[in-house]
């Protein structure tokens, strides 16, 4: 684990140093811990490749102030926990903005540091973890490229899916096109389809539509299901679609992952007829 103690005060520098060192050493991981006086060390770093998991950033320093490098990191990285140490309470509204994993205020006690640790520990085994199986997933899939044709087979059994669903509302059947289906999600025993041309909403199950949408589709919330061709990023929590964003469980990533890998593999042999 990576950890950048930036503060241009020596004594917090230490201070932080050798409980945080402590404390991590104790969960069994291991650690690297560096200090910096100012961001754009903290920035130059970043620029070298270093990878910064944990970064404690203090707010009020010369040159560029915390919330700045943090904005300047962010954009390059979605992934660094960032922890504000300041003195001040104001920036606590833009530390939001940074998606910052927690703004801890001086002086604050050692309870709250090892909460606040205890946080970072967590995140950071989930990304890791993440991390880790998609590249294992990239990994097998290499491995398994030659193996066409058990792929082709499936494709034309997926093919055979309907293309399009019937639903029922006010007394009426409407027809949905499966592929103008951005995402749906359920509540109160209604289903609400997002699709390119606005919302559907009808009484309805998920796992119906779920098992007639076939494996272009994936549940990754008992309360969402979305369709795979508009899935323009994901993280361990969130998928972001075209327009909207679903929630992802812990229990389904891997599923999910596994499956969106599979999707884009079927796109790229379309591609290549």
């Amino acid at each position: 684990m990576q950890i950048i103690l930036c503060d241009d005060e020596k004594s917090i520098q230490t201070l932080l140093k050798e409980k945080t060192t402590s404390y991590i050493a104790k969960k069994n991981i291991p650690c690297e811990v560096l200090c910096c006086d100012s961001g754009e060390e903290v920035l130059s770093l970043a620029e070298q490749g270093m990878t910064i998991d944990l970064l404690f950033l203090d707010i009020q320093m010369p040159g560029k102030n915390g919330m700045e490098i943090a904005k300047i990191l962010r954009r390059q990285n979605k992934d660094i926990l960032i922890v504000f140490v300041t003195a001040l309470s104001d920036y606590v509204y833009e530390a939001f903005d940074v998606d910052a994993l927690h703004y801890l205020v001086k002086p604050f006690d050692d309870e709250k540091l090892y909460q606040v640790l205890d946080k970072a520990i967590r995140q950071y085994k989930r990304l890791t973890e993440a991390a880790a199986f998609t590249r294992q997933i990239q990994k097998t899939q290499a491995k398994h490229s030659s193996d066409t044709a058990a792929a082709e087979n499936k494709s034309a059994g997926e093919a055979l899916q309907p293309r399009a669903i019937l639903v029922k509302r006010n007394g009426l059947s409407t027809k949905v096109l499966l592929s103008d289906i951005i995402y749906a999600e359920v509540f109160n025993r209604k289903v609400m389809l997002h699709t390119v041309h606005g919302d559907i909403e009808y009484y309805g199950k998920l796992t119906d539509l779920s098992e007639q949408a076939g494996a272009d589709f994936y549940r990754t919330h008992r309360a969402y299901l979305v369709n795979l061709h508009y899935v323009e990023k994901y993280n361990a929590t969130t998928v972001w679609l075209e327009q909207g964003t679903a929630l992802l469980s812990k229990k389904q990533f891997a599923g999910f992952v596994r499956q969106y890998m599979q999707y884009i593999n079927r796109q790229k042999g379309w591609e290549k007829r």
